[in-house]
């Protein structure tokens, strides 16, 4: 068998000078500017601004990445990390649905940290981030879909994708890449559990993954060595994290066709992305027919397993909670039209029409979707109305992923949503000319709430 560690760490290297075609790089900036989109709202809102405060005492030194929730030039790894966090925290972030997987969170987030702290160009940030997806979104269709059924993919396969980004851009060659790659898999990790009730930790999962990722990089840069046969070995990353020593052959086949960056899901809705084949349907139903919430009986979601497992939260109360429960998100798509920031507001979260509405959703496994997951995230939805009719709709895909994208435009519009309130729209305007056309990579942006604070 070959060794994929080394298959990918050669492929990953050789982003440092290949070829980069046109539309590979757009793709890459369209990741950029969505992660920005997700990251920049994360900002002011715990945990990142817990982490941020927890980490106070050591980032008094400055260095040369931009912490974004401070607004201040900061350590690699400082910047890894909170970052990774914020760019979590509001669910907005990109989806490689074959994998599971949130990439750009971990993978950006330590790969701009690098660039920063390097004085690089737009270029070379690009480069590494096309490589950081590339590696980790294929050792993510490795060990899935049983890796899942305990593991966050985004805070174990993010590390991989940190490390080899922040290889690139520390030009380590193919052999030092595979050690950067190596040692990231002992310290990959992100249970479950963690978003499956309340708490805070999830957002930390990519935080810590780039992070992670970056150090395992910046050792590797150093002469530090890694076990090669990590990823497929008998006790290896695959055996210990999934139900064999993983799909290799699948995840290999025909690598960089397509890439993945440009294969991304971007997310149209503020929530857990295992929902929105059911918000898709339920409002494409109410435009069609032109229902009202009242007349709604009851709401039948049947998904795959990570709808019913992940998702079926009849009494979610808190904001984190929330936004992974079928039930609240559902009830708000038919009262207000839309998922988004606004939905998760503490007025929202106590409004009694959508309380009343919640337990007319059931969530279901249904045998089709179940079959179709990981490659199709699709529902089936019947809403049963008062006057007595039956709707059905079977959503084969989301709004935003690759066979049914966001455009540029609608890219952009969704990160000047996002982002205007935080920083200001004029701000948020030239930030996104930069990402989309620049060559300079974007530095300190401060937010409102600092300007504020300042003020006062």
């Amino acid at each position: 068998m070959t060794n994929p560690l080394l298959v990918l760490a050669d492929h990953a290297a050789s982003w440092r000078a290949r070829e980069m075609p046109a539309d590979v790089a757009h793709h890459a900036r369209r990741v950029l500017v969505d992660w920005f989109a997700a990251t920049l709202p994360g900002c002011p809102r715990p945990p990142a601004t817990l982490i941020a405060a927890a980490l106070e005492d050591e980032t008094r030194g400055g260095g040369g990445a931009v912490c974004y929730v401070t607004g201040r030039r900061v350590p690699l790894r400082h910047a890894a990390l909170v970052n990774g966090t914020a760019s979590h925290t509001v669910e907005f972030d990109d989806i490689y649905r074959y994998a599971v997987y949130h990439p750009g969170c971990p993978t950006i987030a330590a790969a701009l940290a690098a660039a920063q702290s390097r004085g690089t160009e737009m270029e070379a940030l690009l480069r590494a981030i096309v490589a950081g997806y590339e590696v980790s979104c294929r050792i993510g269709v490795a060990v899935q879909p049983s890796h899942y059924d305990f593991w966050h993919t985004t805070g174990t396969v993010g590390t991989f994708g940190a490390a080899a980004a922040v290889a690139v851009l520390l030009d380590c060659d193919a052999d030092r890449t595979a050690h950067a790659i190596a040692t990231a898999a002992t310290m990959a990790g992100g249970l479950q559990q963690a978003f499956r009730g309340e708490g805070m930790s999830k957002p930390l999962h990519p935080g810590h993954a780039a992070e992670a990722g970056a150090l395992a990089a910046m050792a590797a840069a150093r002469g530090m060595t890694g076990a090669l046969d990590v990823l497929h070995g008998p006790a290896g990353f695959a055996a210990a994290t999934s139900e064999d020593t993983g799909k290799w052959d699948k995840a290999l086949a025909g690598i960089g066709k397509p890439y993945a960056v440009t294969d991304m899901t971007v997310k149209n809705h503020g929530c857990c992305g295992h929902i929105f084949a059911a918000l898709d349907a339920v409002r494409d139903l109410q435009v069609e027919h032109g229902f009202k919430a009242d007349d709604v009986a009851a709401i039948a979601v049947g998904g795959y397993k990570a709808t019913k497992d992940v998702c079926d939260r009849v009494d979610a109360r808190t904001e984190q909670d929330c936004r992974f429960s079928t039930q609240f998100t559902v009830a708000t798509m038919l009262l207000h039209g839309g998922v988004r920031l606004a939905a998760f507001e503490p007025e929202r979260l106590t409004d009694p029409a959508i309380r009343a509405l919640m337990p007319k959703v059931t969530v279901a496994i249904d045998p089709e979707c179940a079959a179709a997951f990981p490659s199709k995230r699709s529902a089936k939805v019947e809403i049963r109305l008062k006057d007595g009719r039956v709707l059905n709709r079977h959503q084969h895909t989301r709004k935003g992923d690759p066979d049914a994208p966001l455009t540029d435009r609608d890219l952009s519009d969704k990160f000047l949503e996002l982002t205007s309130d935080v920083i200001g729209a004029t701000q948020a305007k030239a930030l996104l000319a930069q990402l989309w056309e620049g060559n300079a990579l974007p530095g300190i942006v401060p937010l409102v709430a600092h300007a504020a604070r300042a003020a006062e």
